[in-house]
């Protein structure tokens, strides 16, 4: 089996439980206009198959919803896009388990990612594992997963608290005048060309904590470490762009932290280089301090890890 390979999976059942908006609507109508990115007529192809039930039977297009009801898509197996179906395992106890993610593997489903997942790779290996927070596709590194109701509700409630230390490495362009830098730029939506709207940095945005230590000056790039407080979406992306120094091959966050004007990339675009390197935290079966790190691949090493030093 090749590292990143795209293959047929077993299809899956998309469920709803309908709510007061779709009282009295009929089934298309409200289909069309709930999921905008499907056009009517895949809709109606749908219905005519028989793929899509309320209440456990076909029903046609025509058909009138009720709130409480449900709502069932079956959607037939497909080819899902390439991508690693592999990790290594970091720690594991009754409580947690801590896997190395390669970059590439989406940690959760979404879009035409199923099973070509993290969460579904991991359930294969641990059936009652499931991760407590999600890297970006193309971020590298320790993803830490809770094994038991108890374990991931201790965590959860203290993710985004200092309790909880995250450390990530990364290379960013250009070569910074200062060795250590903390940036707080707010981060939250704004306009972006093909999705509505983006996470980057906004005035108006939620508060965001990151510190960065440079760790290596390169030919026009520098590595760093960057530990944050909080957990914003692609906060350390947004955060070093903001700080005028845009991680090395992001498609997305030029300087200034927010998208080109006019920009048609992705966040789960690939070319950056970020890794997820460390976790502090306190265990939640036993209250002590558990630290669990992740060696960062060839390229975000600093001379010294490379030489073994």
């Amino acid at each position: 089996m090749s590292a990143a390979d795209a293959r047929l999976n077993r299809g899956y059942d998309y469920r709803e439980r309908l709510g007061p908006e779709a009282d009295g609507v009929r089934l298309l109508e409200y289909l069309a206009r709930r999921y905008r990115h499907t056009a009517a007529a895949e809709w109606t192809e749908r219905i005519a198959a028989g793929r899509v039930l309320v209440d456990g039977r076909p029903a046609p297009p025509d058909r009138v919803l009720r709130r409480g009801g449900e709502l069932v898509w079956r959607r037939p197996p497909w080819v899902e896009p390439a991508a690693p179906r592999s990790f290594a395992v970091l720690y594991e106890d009754e409580d947690l388990l801590a896997v190395d993610k390669p970059a590439g593997l989406p940690t959760l489903p979404g879009a035409d990612f199923l099973e070509a997942t993290l969460l579904h790779q991991v359930q294969r290996y641990a059936p009652d594992a499931a991760p407590l927070h999600r890297l970006g596709r193309w971020t590298s590194g320790l993803v830490l997963c809770a094994r038991t109701p108890a374990a991931r509700a201790s965590l959860s409630g203290r993710w985004s608290t200092p309790a909880v230390g995250k450390r990530y490495r990364a290379l960013a362009r250009g070569l910074p005048a200062w060795d250590e830098l903390t940036i707080t730029a707010p981060i939250g939506p704004v306009p972006h060309a093909v999705l509505g709207t983006v996470h980057a940095a906004a005035p108006d945005g939620k508060p965001a904590h990151s510190r960065v230590t440079v760790l290596e000056r390169r030919a026009d790039a520098f590595l760093c470490d960057v530990d944050i407080a909080t957990g914003r979406p692609h906060q350390i992306r947004i955060h070093l762009a903001a700080a005028g120094h845009p991680l090395v091959g992001d498609p997305l966050y030029v300087s200034g932290g927010r998208p080109a004007p006019g920009a048609r990339a992705l966040p789960g675009d690939p070319g950056y280089r970020l890794h997820s390197a460390e976790l502090r935290f306190p265990h939640p079966g036993t209250g002590c301090e558990r630290v669990i790190t992740c060696e960062p691949p060839p390229l975000l090493r600093v001379a010294e890890e490379e030489s073994g030093g």
